[in-house]
């Protein structure tokens, strides 16, 4: 049975907005004698709001939070900018206390809650190397035997023994996660700071961090990926407004967090009034459809038969052409899909179009979807154009045959068919 390495028990955490003090006690004693006669704040620039009238006005940055962490578990946490996660994180990493409730940690944390966590400027990347590992609790013996693998991990060698305040916030990120990573904590908690770095660098960090939760230490990770948290995490938590809404699997957690953000439903429809298209021709509705016909989320496993729905409204009968899906990962098209013929529709109504998607087709990337119904026969002509209709995103939880196979380090290609390798043995003569 796992060990209980963090428990938070309805923890709050509050804020007083506004400032705080004068400065000198003789300020701070007018200020409260003005305000006991209902008189303005007497430090109070001209045209400035009052600061009299909001004393004692509070924040709650976390209300009655709750939830354990196993030994070994990756936990992702989740939401909107301002719902409370850093917060959150700073508390478990004791950089501040909770107002209320109680949190127990066992083991030691190393935390990387923003660029440079931990580092003195004016020390060089040698020197606060030893020192987060004093911090930490490591022996210098234990740092010297990692302080290579620190240092080629985070590729800033040449610069190892320059004062990291002439660093740049990519060469701080990477040196300041390698020492989080390498120093072997009980608890990694990482937050979304690996943002800084540039691509190649995310993806070795997720990796590592991915060696460290297969190793039995537990990790929490705070991300706007929502590809890395389904990958690297088995279970997410999702804050809203300083509130934990949602503790499930990380698959159930970002598929709500998704869908109830501004990314677009995986349904769109249109009235008439609205819909785009001419007065021939008119675009009711788009939907993704799972290979169950469940509407499906906006968190889709590779493994998942797609079907894309087109409904639209033909007002003129007679009328021919064709329809296409377009699937665009970071801007650019990955793939599209035409119906093969130009059908003339005789009568006037509602059609639907599907066009099938297999599975271990798309690879693990966020995708927009759009669709074009036109005529390339005779008079060229575009009756729907529109694109960014929905979105999705794609992940491999691991637990089917995929075209990852048992390779962890992201694979970024928009497309990843699972495909037929085959391994044939030739003799030492290459005959």
């Amino acid at each position: 049975m796992s060990t209980t390495v963090i428990s938070v028990e309805d923890i709050s955490k509050s804020y007083r907005l506004g400032v705080i003090g004068t400065g000198t006690f003789f300020g701070d004693l007018n200020r409260w004698w003005a305000r006991r006669l209902g008189r303005p704040d007497p430090y109070a620039k001209i045209g400035e709001a009052d600061h009299g009238n909001r004393y004692g006005e509070t924040i709650l940055a976390l209300n009655k939070v709750s939830f354990q962490v196993k030994q070994g578990e990756a936990l992702g946490i989740i939401g909107r900018n301002g719902a409370g996660k850093s917060t959150l994180l700073k508390i478990l990493s004791q950089v501040t206390a909770p107002t209320s409730g109680a949190v127990k940690v066992k083991g030691r944390i190393a935390s990387l809650l923003e660029v440079g966590t931990g580092f003195h400027p004016e020390l060089t990347g040698r020197e606060n190397t030893y020192l987060n590992g004093a911090i930490l609790g490591m022996s210098r013996a234990e740092v010297n035997r990692k302080f290579d693998e620190i240092v080629g991990f985070s590729g800033v060698e040449k610069f190892i023994d320059t004062p990291v305040k002439r660093y740049s916030s990519g060469m701080y990120v990477r040196l300041a996660f390698a020492v989080a990573a390498h120093l072997e904590p009980d608890i990694l908690v990482v937050d979304e700071v690996l943002a800084v770095g540039d691509a190649e660098f995310q993806k070795k960090c997720l990796g590592k961090m991915g060696d460290v939760a297969n190793e039995g230490r537990t990790v929490l990770f705070v991300s706007h990926n929502m590809s890395a948290i389904n990958r690297l995490c088995s279970r997410a938590l999702l804050m809203d407004g300083g509130l934990l809404v949602e503790d499930g699997t990380a698959s159930e957690v970002t598929g709500r967090y998704l869908q109830g953000s501004d990314a677009m439903d995986q349904g769109r429809k249109w009235s008439l009034e609205n819909a785009p298209g001419t007065e021939e021709l008119k675009l009711l509705s788009v939907k993704l459809i799972r290979n169950d016909d469940a509407f499906a989320s906006s968190v889709i496993e590779v493994k998942d038969s797609l079907a894309l729905e087109i409904e639209y409204l033909v007002n003129k009968p007679g009328l021919r052409f064709r329809c296409a899906a377009l699937f665009y990962s970071q801007g650019v098209c990955a793939f599209a899909s035409i119906e093969p013929k130009e059908v003339k529709r005789e009568v006037v109504g509602r059609y639907v179009s599907r066009v099938f998607i297999p599975p271990h087709l798309l690879g693990e990337n966020e995708y927009t979807v759009g669709v074009s119904i036109f005529t390339s026969i005779g008079v060229k002509q575009h009756f729907v154009r529109v694109q960014d209709i929905l979105s999705f995103q794609v992940f491999d939880s691991m637990t089917a045959p995929s075209a990852r196979g048992d390779y962890a380090e992201n694979m970024v290609s928009a497309l990843r068919p699972m495909l037929n390798w085959d391994l044939t043995f030739k003799d030492a003569a290459g005959n």
